[in-house]
Order: C-alpha cells, then sequence, then structure tokens
C-alpha cells in the first residue's frame, strides 16, 4: 500500500446521498480476483448516462471525491474501495459513510475524510469548475480554495498505517522477528494427516 500524506488536486463532485457499493461497482464486475482493473467499472450503469457528475471534463484529472452522506452504504464488497483507488481517486471527502466502506477503503490506503455537512457543501461550491482543495493527513485538515482549513478526526491508528503505508501484511511482517521466535520456541504441531 503507498504512503498517504498529502495530496493536492481538482475534486469530483458526486453531490448524491446513499450512494451504496452496488453503485460504486456492480455486482457482475466482482468476479475478478485481482485488486486492480476495477475503475473502468466505477459508476458503471450512472456512467452511462452523459450527463453523469464524473463525465464532466475537469472531473477526469480529479484524485478527490466529494459525495453526500453515507457515502459507502449497502454491501460489504471491498470492490468498492478498490474501484475508487483504481479509477485514480485517493481521497474521498463526505459528511458519512458506510462503516464496513469506510474499513475497506482504510485497509487499501484510500482516505474517507468525514465532514460536516455544511462544510462539504461549501466544498461542492467552491469546488465547481475544477478548483483545487488539499488534504492533508498529517495535519488532519482539507484546505479549501480559499485557504480556509477544515479539520477532520481520523483514528491514531488508521492515520498511523495511511501515513506509513501499511496494510495488514505490512503490519504482521513488522513482527516478523518476533513470529521467528515464537515459532522457534514453540513444540511443532501435530501432524494429524498421519494418525
Amino acid at each position: 500500500m503507498r504512503a498517504f500524506r498529502r495530496l493536492t488536486s481538482s475534486a469530483a463532485i458526486v453531490d448524491r446521498v446513499d450512494v451504496d457499493t452496488d453503485q460504486i461497482i456492480p455486482k457482475q464486475f466482482l468476479k475478478r480476483i485481482e485488486r486492480t482493473g476495477y475503475g473502468q467499472f466505477l459508476f458503471f450503469d450512472w456512467m452511462k448516462d452523459p450527463e453523469f457528475e464524473l463525465r464532466r471534463p475537469e472531473c477526469v484529472t480529479a484524485e478527490i471525491l466529494i459525495a453526500g452522506r453515507n457515502f459507502g452504504c449497502g454491501s460489504s464488497r471491498e470492490h468498492a474501495a478498490w474501484a475508487l483507488q483504481d479509477y485514480g481517486f485517493g481521497a474521498v471527502i463526505a459528511p458519512s459513510f458506510g462503516d464496513i466502506f469506510r474499513n475497506n477503503a482504510l485497509k487499501v490506503g484510500l482516505l474517507p475524510v468525514q465532514l460536516a455537512g455544511e462544510d462539504v457543501r461549501a466544498l461542492m461550491e467552491g469546488c465547481a469548475g475544477g478548483a483545487e482543495i488539499t488534504v492533508d493527513l498529517e495535519r488532519q485538515v482539507v484546505v479549501d480554495p480559499d485557504g480556509r482549513e477544515l479539520r477532520f478526526e481520523i483514528d491514531p491508528f488508521s492515520r498511523e498505517c495511511l501515513l506509513e503505508g501499511l496494510d495488514e501484511i505490512a503490519l504482521t511482517l513488522r513482527r516478523a522477528d518476533e513470529i521467528d521466535r515464537y515459532e522457534g520456541a514453540t513444540a511443532g504441531r501435530v501432524d494429524t494427516l498421519s494418525l
């Protein structure tokens, strides 16, 4: 997982509430076993509409997504976070997130930033037309196009993992010496196949 410290980019705006994981990545695309290649299917049904928000020219290079409340609700598919990240997003800003989506996003290095509804609305208005904002995880602030700083909270463990680029495997490997010592000092397991 890549480390996340600070991201400055234009923002794509999906001004819709209750965007569920089936809308983010429909079920017919969940057959792959890799974590890549899902970006092409992001918001698959909505992308067919030429008026859909992400089809606007200013959204083509956006690395930050601003969305309505309860973003990522619905089923527990981790593919939703994978699709957003594979499409090019590094952070999603919303007033609230589905709990499972939030956890899945943190595990893959996609930063979910929760801000008050009025702050999200002001960001949407300020970013219309391609204005840039900054998401700064080190300082835990979003800097709007006018330079105003909006503080956000994140639990210390998730923050450290994102700043250091540590997924669950990397966290386990940090303790490789301890694991080796334990295995070296512990009697071998019983071979149940020979019984």
